[in-house]
């Protein structure tokens, strides 16, 4: 038999989070974390998982009815929507331009669809003429996939814009809005999005580990015409929907699903009544206020955006490390003295950029006074 070993409790330091995510937390939401765990089919539970539901679809600015937090990160948030939508044989567009877009590929490919994939480079938005050239020339395609918010490069491309070519040609869009939710402009009825997801661990600075989806009644209709089941039993959003919303055949009693992360669900009602109460349009304010600062600082100390302006990101900055300068021994630098994270860069990026995240709690001017004083003493 093994002897138990000795472990002190684990007490993590206090760091201040400034790369891709997840970001710093709100105390507010720490602190409703700790709440007292009830049972996830509590009636007390289920009158705060219909005012959760309808905090994300203020966030995704949408109406739609099948909208809810998956109970795991955005990986599983982007798996969500291409498993119960995506059937084998089915052509799907998918746009990259960084690590996420190629994630969708795979995901597509995995569930059996065809991928078309259009590429851009690492640090560009998706091009619109592109996707539609893409479009015109295979009219049988089923979806329309891309990253709103491209977390490797901090590129931003123009949703309005790709969905409603998407609708144009008679697909249904997928977005991946794990960055941009709370960060920057997003209107997903207005604009027509018919699948999206994020994550809870960046702008909306709640613990990482939740996905916040919304399908369109359009996604719906396709979800109940599939021909297949959904290759996923846990993911399948026509048991999950039963859970959430309740079930017309039984009176509109939820039935069980799983054990939900019940103290993660009140960190994200938490995350999202914060949010609520500073109102979109002035969080998406204090994102690029915040941007604008820490742009000036950055262009100060000689370093320069992966990104164009007109593209870019304010939550988060990609720049290129100046020659001669050891990547890893800065980040290093930053934690130990600073008590201060910023990002790798990813892929092709890699040991060429870091990317500096402004996020949810994280975008705060006194963050963004450390950031640059750090990262001067540190170059130096």
């Amino acid at each position: 038999m093994l002897v138990a070993p000795y472990v002190d409790a684990f007490n993590p330091p206090r760091r201040i989070l400034m790369g891709p995510g997840p970001s710093d937390v709100y105390p507010e939401v720490l602190a409703a974390q700790a709440r007292p765990t009830i049972g996830h089919l509590d009636p007390q539970f289920i009158g705060m998982m219909d005012e959760l539901k309808s905090l994300i679809q203020y966030a995704f600015q949408t109406t739609n009815e099948m909208t809810l937090a998956v109970s795991a990160p955005g990986s599983a948030g982007m798996e969500t929507c291409f498993v119960n939508l995506v059937e084998a044989g089915e052509k799907v567009i998918v746009c990259r331009n960084g690590v996420f877009g190629e994630r969708m590929r795979q995901n597509v490919e995995r569930v059996g669809g065809i991928a078309v994939v259009v590429d851009n480079e690492w640090g560009e938005p998706v091009s619109v003429a592109d996707v539609e050239a893409a479009l015109i020339a295979h009219p049988d395609t089923k979806f329309l996939a891309f990253v709103h918010a491209e977390t490797s490069t901090g590129a931003l491309s123009d949703a309005k814009r790709l969905c409603a070519l998407a609708k144009q040609h008679q697909c249904l869009s997928i977005v991946d809005a794990v960055t941009s939710v709370g960060g920057v402009e997003l209107k997903v009825d207005e604009w027509g999005i018919d699948a999206i997801y994020a994550g809870s661990q960046k702008c909306l600075s709640c613990v990482p580990g939740l996905s916040p989806v919304s399908f369109s009644p359009a996604a719906v209709d396709k979800i109940k015409a599939r021909t297949t089941p959904v290759q996923s039993w846990f993911l399948d959003q026509t048991l999950v929907m039963g859970y959430w919303s309740g079930n017309l055949a039984t009176g509109g009693k939820r039935s069980y699903h799983h054990t939900a992360p019940v103290n993660a669900l009140y960190a994200l009602h938490e995350s999202l009544r914060l949010l609520a109460n500073e109102g979109l349009e002035s969080s998406w304010q204090r994102h690029d206020d915040m941007h604008q600062v820490l742009r000036q600082g950055l262009e100060g100390l000689g370093l320069k955006f992966v990104v164009d302006e007109a593209s870019r990101l304010p939550q988060l900055n990609t720049v290129y490390i100046p020659e001669g300068v050891d990547d890893a021994a800065v980040r290093a630098q930053l934690l130990e003295i600073y008590n201060l994270e910023i990002g790798a860069g990813l892929g092709v990026l890699a040991g060429k950029a870091w990317r500096i995240g402004l996020m949810g709690f994280s975008a705060r001017r006194e963050n963004v006074a450390l950031c640059l004083r750090a990262l001067e003493d540190v170059l130096k």
